[in-house]
């Protein structure tokens, strides 16, 4: 497997879920919206949240035909599946972006949708299952 490649999806991958633990962590503070003076607010995590999941798919299906023991063909159906789902999330994202305020409630709102949640899970069994080919 092309380490630039894994380098590439493993980066991408913890910005997701760093992402993901900072709009949590923002849901529960309560505000009624964010703090413009907050450079590094709500609003930068979820444009790298966006930003990661760009090309994901594509950067996931590279990784799988450069390593060895995978059957790419077999894995077919799943890239699909995290295709869709990232242009999903990032949909979602692009939403609360374009909203003129980001209030706890509705990133929370945002953290509980079943595209971000699939999103995180997807990445989760992506790179189980490139740690499985890893050990082969």
């Amino acid at each position: 497997m092309s380490q630039d490649l894994k380098a590439e999806l493993k980066d991408r991958t913890d910005t997701i879920e760093e992402a993901f633990e900072f709009m949590m962590a923002y849901a529960a503070q309560g505000r009624d919206q964010e703090d413009p003076s907050e450079g590094g607010g709500i609003r930068s995590w979820l444009a790298k949240a966006a930003a990661a999941l760009e090309d994901f798919y594509q950067l996931a299906q590279d990784q799988a035909k450069s390593t060895g023991s995978i059957e790419v063909e077999e894995w077919t159906e799943f890239l699909e599946i995290l295709k869709t789902d990232a242009a999903r999330a990032q949909a979602l994202i692009a939403f609360a972006q374009s909203q003129p305020s980001l209030s706890s409630e509705l990133i929370d709102n945002l953290n509980g949708t079943n595209h971000i949640r699939t999103i995180l899970t997807d990445i989760f069994l992506l790179d189980s299952a490139f740690e499985a080919h890893d050990r082969t």
